[in-house]
């Protein structure tokens, strides 16, 4: 007699069928535990059945193997199996199409979760209003001739720029008087000796003591117009 679908023996019972491999009782008490079913009382109800003859099972050692009653299940005929075949062709065919189907919703979620949402937006057009706000002040600042700079500032800058150039230019003269010293009696060409050290000058860099002097100058007339 069958056991209740309920007790424990109904709940093994089915567990085996449906797994239809060969379990031993840990392997059937930690896949029930959901059922809050011990171990112990796994292991009774494997016995009762197997004694009952609703399972099978085979000793090794002291180790007892279980597995379902094959007689139970129908076993197809060759022409059966072809059926299966091709039915099985047909569900992994549709199983392409289907993983390609989710493949593509997910890359247009991905791509719609890029895009900013309308309230990100309204939040990213108010930080710029703002920015274009407190620009358009600095810019009214400077046309009405608002001095945005502090005096005693201003002065530590210039006569800081005006300490490099001076360095810079004497550097420049120093260079210049040794280079001249080393390669005046030299049978090298000026121009390979000089890639051959590695040595650039300004210029090959694009850079101008010139420019820079001009520079400073100009900020001097403004200064004092």
């Amino acid at each position: 007699m069958a056991p209740k679908a309920d007790s424990v023996e109904g709940i093994v019972l089915s567990f085996v069928n449906e797994q239809n491999r060969p379990l031993n009782s840990q392997n059937v008490a930690d896949a029930l535990q959901k059922y809050n079913l011990k171990k112990t009382a796994v292991q009774k109800a494997l016995d009762t059945l197997a004694d009952s003859g609703q399972i099978s099972f085979k000793e090794y050692g002291k180790q007892k193997i279980y597995l379902a009653r094959q007689d139970q299940f129908k076993i197809p005929n060759g022409q059966e199996l072809d059926q299966m075949k091709e039915e099985n062709s047909k569900l992994q065919e549709e199983q392409k199409v289907q993983k390609k189907a989710i493949s593509d919703v997910e890359a247009e979620i991905r791509a719609l979760q890029s895009n900013l949402t309308l309230e990100e937006i309204h939040a990213k057009e108010a930080k710029l209003q703002i920015e274009v706000h407190e620009m358009e002040e600095k810019l009214k600042k400077l046309r009405s001739g608002v001095v945005l700079v502090k005096p005693e500032d201003k002065k530590v800058i210039e006569e800081t720029y005006s300490e490099k150039i001076g360095q810079w230019r004497k550097r420049k003269r120093m260079f210049k008087e040794l280079w001249d010293a080393i390669t005046e009696n030299s049978p090298k060409d000026i121009k390979e000796f000089k890639e051959e050290l590695g040595i650039e000058y300004d210029e090959d860099v694009g850079v101008s003591l010139q420019s820079y002097c001009e520079l400073f100058n100009l900020s001097k007339k403004r200064r004092t117009a």
